[in-house]
C-alpha cells in the first residue's frame, strides 16, 4: 500500500471542507446582501443562489431554506459584532465607542430586521437573540457599577444603561438627525453618565 495515499486523501478531505465553507460564505453574504434591500418575502432563493454562483438544489442542502439561511445570518452577525465590541470592562468611552462602531457596521441590516419582526417569526427570533445579547454585554462591561447592588438596583441601572446604547438611539441620532459618529457619541456618553450616577 502506497504510504502517501493517506496524507493526500486528508488533505484532499480538507480541501473540499475548505471549498464548501466558502461556498457556505458565499451562500450567506450573499443572503445579507439581499436582506439588507429587500423584504424578507421578497427574497427568491433563485436570485440568492445565482448572487453566490451556485444552484438552488446547493442552498437548500446546505441551509434548507430562507429560515436556514436567516439563522446563518444571525450566527455570522453575531460573530462580528462581539469580534467589534470585545469586552472593553469598566471603560465607558471605550465602550460606547465599541458600541457606535458595532452600529456602524450593522445597524442598518439589524433595523431592517426588526421592521419586519412583527411578521416573521424567525426574524422576531433574530431581533429576540440581539436584544439578551446586548443586555449581557451591557451585564459584563459595567459589571464594576452593577456588582455589589440589590437585584433590583441593578436590573434599573443595567435597563437605564440599555437604553442609553441602544440600537434606536443611534438611529435617531445618525439616521433621522442626520448626526456625526462624534455627537452620537456624546449623546450616548450622557445618557451612560446618567445611568452609571442613578
Amino acid at each position: 500500500m502506497n504510504s502517501d495515499a493517506t496524507p493526500r486523501r486528508e488533505y484532499r478531505q480538507t480541501a473540499r471542507a475548505a471549498a464548501a465553507e466558502a461556498t457556505a460564505e458565499r451562500i450567506v453574504s450573499a443572503f445579507r446582501a439581499r436582506l439588507e434591500r429587500l423584504w424578507f418575502d421578497e427574497i427568491r432563493l433563485e436570485d440568492v443562489a445565482q448572487d453566490a454562483g451556485v444552484t438552488v438544489q446547493t442552498v437548500i442542502r446546505r441551509f434548507g431554506g430562507k429560515e436556514g439561511l436567516l439563522q446563518a445570518s444571525s450566527d455570522q452577525t453575531a460573530m462580528e459584532v462581539m469580534q467589534i465590541r470585545g469586552l472593553p470592562v469598566g471603560d465607558p468611552p471605550a465602550i460606547i465607542r465599541a458600541v457606535v462602531t458595532d452600529y456602524e457596521n450593522v445597524g442598518d441590516y439589524i433595523m431592517r430586521i426588526l421592521a419586519q419582526e412583527d411578521r416573521y417569526p424567525a426574524l422576531r427570533l433574530q431581533g429576540d437573540r440581539g436584544r439578551v445579547e446586548h443586555r449581557a454585554w451591557i451585564a459584563a462591561v459595567f459589571a464594576p457599577w452593577l456588582d455589589g447592588l440589590s437585584p433590583e438596583a441593578a436590573r434599573r441601572r443595567t435597563d437605564a444603561l440599555v437604553i442609553g446604547t441602544d440600537l434606536y438611539v443611534w438611529k435617531l441620532v445618525r439616521r433621522d438627525m442626520q448626526r456625526s459618529v462624534e455627537e452620537l457619541e456624546d449623546v450616548m456618553g450622557r445618557l451612560v453618565d446618567a445611568a452609571l450616577k442613578t
